[in-house]
């Protein structure tokens, strides 16, 4: 690493202390850039579930040193398991070629711990929780952000790493609907809409769920149910059990979803548990067990839509994707092009956001593509069942065009040009 990135007298203010934002902020620390994180929630909240990481992002792990700490608290994945509601195997979808295009096992791990990992890195003074964004404003080459207690921040660099529906993006788009820029797909509402209520369960006993006792790899597996919804359970190391279940909203409720709230939350989720507890669970008994072995406050629930954004920058604010794995190789790259900056001037910005959105735009229209798929199996959609219990019943392999799971390209290297 240099003795200097750039202009030493940057500045990058990080909306949201997710994963994409606590990575940015951990490549920042190492790289000896400026930097400050606003998060939201007044405490950092062990919300979620399950999440997989595929080999792409390891070296930067290996980069900031905690690679082996990852595979500590992870295990490889060989295939998720799908069965239907009377848990009949329908089939399964395989992880293997992961591994040939990318050198690296496909890794489960539970996201809490993946966050606490990052936030090692991340020093607590550089993280200001209770921080709600409301307004983003540009003058005199710096950004000013206000915050709902009345502070007030400046960058020169602001960050939108607050999700789907981030305050970052919605000012930003404010901004660029009156200079009359703003792309009509931009402004069109998401085009698919779920509901997920998620959590992982305290240590389980192996005696009960079986799958507890193989340490080699996770057991992953999903039950399709007949109404468009799903539930899924996943082994994790500490014998933990990763669960949610997942509901395809109606198109119409769906638009009505728009731009509400989607934070990680355990509120109102009393309805959604009582409705699917006598859902059966593919590793024994049903779902209530799981639901009943996690602390109610830390069983979430959030809206998910699909939908790639034409806009990501614009002036001197600039946008992380939503999901975890994208969100975390979002900012590799957009750590790499400020890290290669001249100087804090509006044109050197523009050329970097400029660089970021070529290098990670096509990815995650294809990431996208791959959710959609993937998505609409897992949700239990009653026409996929049929197809996969089709193929079943006549003997036929899943690997039509529909069943076939798209192979990364193993061109995608995240190797910054510092080293950490």
């Amino acid at each position: 690493m240099s003795d200097q990135a750039g202009d030493p007298n940057l500045t990058v203010l990080i909306v949201g202390a997710g994963l994409g934002g606590l990575m940015l902020g951990a490549i920042l620390e190492s790289a000896n850039i400026s930097y400050h994180i606003l998060e939201r929630s007044t405490e950092f909240r062990p919300l979620g579930s399950v999440i997989s990481l595929t080999g792409d992002i390891f070296p930067v792990f290996e980069q900031l040193g905690i690679f082996d700490e990852l595979r500590d608290i992870s295990l490889p994945v060989i295939s998720t398991d799908m069965f239907d509601i009377k848990l009949d195997a329908l089939g399964s979808l395989p992880a293997k070629h992961l591994k040939i295009a990318c050198g690296y096992d496909t890794l489960i791990l539970a996201r809490p711990n993946i966050s606490n990992l990052l936030r090692q890195k991340v020093p607590a003074h550089k993280v200001s929780l209770g921080k709600k964004v409301i307004r983003t404003k540009e003058h005199n080459n710096r950004v000013s952000v206000y915050c709902s207690d009345d502070t007030e921040y400046e960058c020169n660099i602001l960050v939108g790493a607050d999700g789907a529906y981030s305050a970052v993006r919605q000012n930003m788009f404010k901004d660029l609907e009156e200079e009359d820029k703003l792309p009509l797909n931009d402004k069109d509402a998401f085009s698919i809409c779920y509901i997920n209520m998620v959590g992982i369960s305290t240590p389980e006993n192996p005696e009960n769920y079986s799958q507890l006792s193989d340490k080699t790899r996770t057991h992953s597996s999903v039950v399709m149910g007949n109404d468009n919804d799903s539930c899924y359970a996943v082994t994790v190391p500490g014998n933990q059990i990763c669960w949610g279940i997942q509901i395809q909203l109606p198109e119409g409720e769906a638009k009505k979803q728009y731009f509400t709230n989607s934070e990680w939350g355990p509120e109102s989720v009393d309805g959604m548990l009582k409705q699917y507890q006598d859902f059966p669970c593919a590793f024994g008994g049903t779902m209530k067990e799981l639901m009943d072995s996690t602390p109610k406050n830390l069983i979430s629930k959030v809206f998910l839509e699909e939908k790639v954004f034409e806009t990501w920058y614009h002036g001197r604010s600039v946008l992380i994707g939503d999901g975890a794995a994208v969100a975390m190789k979002d900012a590799v790259v957009l750590a790499n092009c400020i890290y290669n900056m001249r100087d804090k001037t509006g044109g050197s910005i523009r050329a970097a956001f400029a660089s970021y959105y070529r290098q990670r735009h096509l990815e995650a229209d294809e990431l996208a593509n791959n959710s959609a798929f993937h998505t609409s199996i897992m949700s239990g959609h009653r026409n996929m069942v049929q197809e996969i219990s089709s193929h079943k019943k006549e003997g036929k392999k899943l690997n039509g065009k529909r069943m076939k799971p798209n192979v990364m390209r193993p061109t995608y290297i995240l190797t910054p040009d510092f080293d950490i």
